[in-house]
């Protein structure tokens, strides 16, 4: 999303290098707000869209049963009651109860940690910086973060 510098552009890329039987699933929250996202998505892409993904940044308050239930009204007034919801983000049994306790129309809930064996490490991986230039997700720091743990490493042609 950060590379193309609009969700929609994004979106329609992807689209259009698959299949008709692939299911489109959007992420809305990387540069507008959740509800406005979706449904310019949705009049866009129209039955093609098969989705949402609401993933927002814990800076932002994260996935919240009211932002779910926005996202459907808004979606559902502008004709796309069709259009699925679709909820990730440190997700875990008492969340994903609380969206039923609220009455949310959920479509599935992506979840990682909670059912790791592991211990989880929660961290994100985001670009920071396009040709120079600092980018980031709506909620996010623009820019590198100085990090003294980091090594820079010369990866000569590896990457040609």
């Amino acid at each position: 999303m950060l590379i193309f510098g609009d969700t929609l552009l994004a979106a329609e890329a992807f689209d259009r290098r698959l299949d008709d039987e692939t299911r489109r699933i959007v992420l809305v929250d990387t540069f507008f707000g959740e509800a406005e996202e979706s449904l310019r998505i949705a009049d866009a892409m129209g039955k093609r869209l098969y989705g949402v993904r609401l993933d927002t940044p814990s800076e932002l308050g994260g996935v919240t049963p009211d932002l779910a239930k926005e996202v459907r009204t808004r979606l559902d007034a502008g004709g796309h009651r069709d259009v699925m919801i679709f909820v990730s983000g440190g997700m875990n049994p008492d969340r994903i109860r609380s969206f039923a306790t609220e009455g949310c129309k959920i479509d599935g809930f992506g979840v990682g940690s909670a059912i790791s064996g592991a211990r989880p490490i929660d961290f994100t991986a985001d670009i920071k910086e396009l040709d120079g230039h600092p980018i980031g997700k709506r909620g996010r720091s623009l820019g590198i973060t100085p990090n003294p743990r980091l090594e820079c490493i010369d990866l000569g042609n590896w990457l040609v």
